[in-house]
């Protein structure tokens, strides 16, 4: 037993733990993303009504990464999967990403384009979703980036508190997650 405590707890030191490649069967993905943000389907006590509008801001600033992609960017992702399961509809899901720091720079246009990382992919798929995807630019500044250097779609704001001001005025609460 105490072994078993001990492996536990040193594997949750170590970073390991659940990702994408260790998940249990139930999750699976889609069906925004079929390659990114699994979920589990949950029953629930009161069922999400197919017209609940969710507007909700995730803040990116970190640069872990499991199983090569950005977690962060990869739970947006699996907030669409799993609300479009339960039954939301999805033009009523509603995410948007404020970025600083050095997440800033999955943001980058890769050059050449096959060399993109798995979470700059993940980052085109959500903007080909239509998920608004605003940089601070104040860290843009500090990272010697300029608004030439972005992902067609990624947009320059005068800082991620003003964007999530911003955001917050149109109806947007902010994923403490």
């Amino acid at each position: 037993m105490k072994l078993r405590a001990a492996l536990l707890c040193l594997s949750l030191m170590s970073g390991a733990g659940a990702s994408a490649q260790t998940l249990p069967d139930a999750f699976t993905y889609g069906p925004v993303f079929e390659e990114f943000g699994p979920s589990a389907p949950v029953e629930t006590a009161t069922p999400l009504p197919a017209d609940m509008e969710l507007k909700v801001a995730f803040d990116i600033s970190g640069t872990e990464e499991r199983g090569g992609v950005n977690r962060q960017f990869e739970t947006v992702a699996r907030f669409m999967n799993m609300h479009a399961r339960a039954g939301v509809a999805r033009e009523n899901i509603q995410p948007a990403i404020v970025v600083h720091g050095g997440a800033a720079d999955y943001l980058l246009q890769p050059v050449p384009a096959e060399d993109a990382s798995q979470t700059t992919r993940l980052v085109m798929a959500l903007i080909e979703e239509g998920v608004p995807i605003y940089l601070c630019g104040q860290s843009a500044a500090s990272h010697g980036i300029s608004a030439d250097d972005l992902l067609p779609g990624v947009q320059m704001s005068l800082s991620a508190m003003t964007a999530h001001a911003q955001l917050s005025r149109n109806g947007y609460s902010l994923n403490p997650f």
